[in-house]
């Protein structure tokens, strides 16, 4: 194991950690931070998938584990999410990496915006406990092509959508989790399959994704309030959305 595969197990873990406290993917802020310290971007997509797959599930875990996961709702936006992630995974490689850079950060700015900014149904009116298929099925479709362009998994897609839908937001975190995993895997095979292969950063990402995204999940339901950890990463969001707007203005 070289230095630069302790540093991205270092950044894996950590990120994993921190954006499972909040219910989402890692895979939207640790894309550019891989980027910035050496890993292609053709590689740095895939390697954010397969992480968001791995922590994801252990957020997934622990949410069975203490009955907090309401399958049926989840369920359309895993289908639909399946489907259009391959999609999304194949369109990004006809697309020239400035365009994909251009739309991470319209994405990164847009969950960002809805993490800090938009608060749902509050008080005492009282979120849906439906279980429609249209809703979270577009949800779905939008979650899961974003994730297969450009490896952001579709957390920060999902979790603002759903919740604009009048959901529970903490059914939501549990449901995003879920989701996640299932989208995350089918893009990442699907760059695998068309030879964007790094076993060796995978290995080293995903074992700590798995630990970190465990973790993060079993602290914010016992320790944390959902509310303050989902601003505090609209914040990292944003930041990490700027910085690849400057990178890409003065490079």
């Amino acid at each position: 194991m070289n230095l630069l595969h302790v540093l991205i197990f270092c950044l894996s873990f950590s990120f994993s950690f921190i954006f499972a406290l909040g219910g989402i993917g890692s895979a939207a802020a640790i894309i550019p931070v891989l980027t910035w310290v050496g890993v292609p971007f053709s590689i740095a997509r895939p390697t954010g998938l397969f992480i968001n797959t791995l922590s994801m599930g252990g957020a997934t875990y622990s949410n069975i584990k203490g009955r907090r996961l309401d399958v049926k709702l989840g369920l359309p936006v895993i289908l639909t999410s399946l489907v259009m992630a391959p999609i999304g995974a194949w369109s990004g490689h006809f697309l020239p990496i400035q365009y994909l850079m251009s739309a991470l950060v319209v994405f990164l700015l847009f969950a960002s915006c809805m993490m800090l900014f938009f608060k749902g149904k509050q008080g005492e009116i009282v979120y849906r406990e439906d279980h429609p298929f249209a809703g979270p099925a577009l949800v779905g479709v939008l979650a899961g092509f974003f994730s297969g362009l450009l490896g952001v998994g579709g957390g920060g897609l999902i979790s603002p959508l759903l919740i604009m839908q009048g959901f529970n937001p903490k059914k939501i975190a549990a449901i995003t989790a879920f989701a996640v995993p299932f989208s995350s895997a089918a893009g990442f095979v699907t760059y695998a399959l068309m030879g964007s292969v790094a076993w060796d950063i995978w290995l080293v990402a995903g074992i700590a994704a798995c630990c970190g995204g465990y973790l993060g999940t079993s602290v914010m339901h016992k320790r944390m309030q959902p509310a303050a950890v989902k601003k505090f990463l609209g914040c990292i969001l944003f930041f990490v959305a700027m910085r690849i707007f400057l990178d890409m203005v003065f490079s």
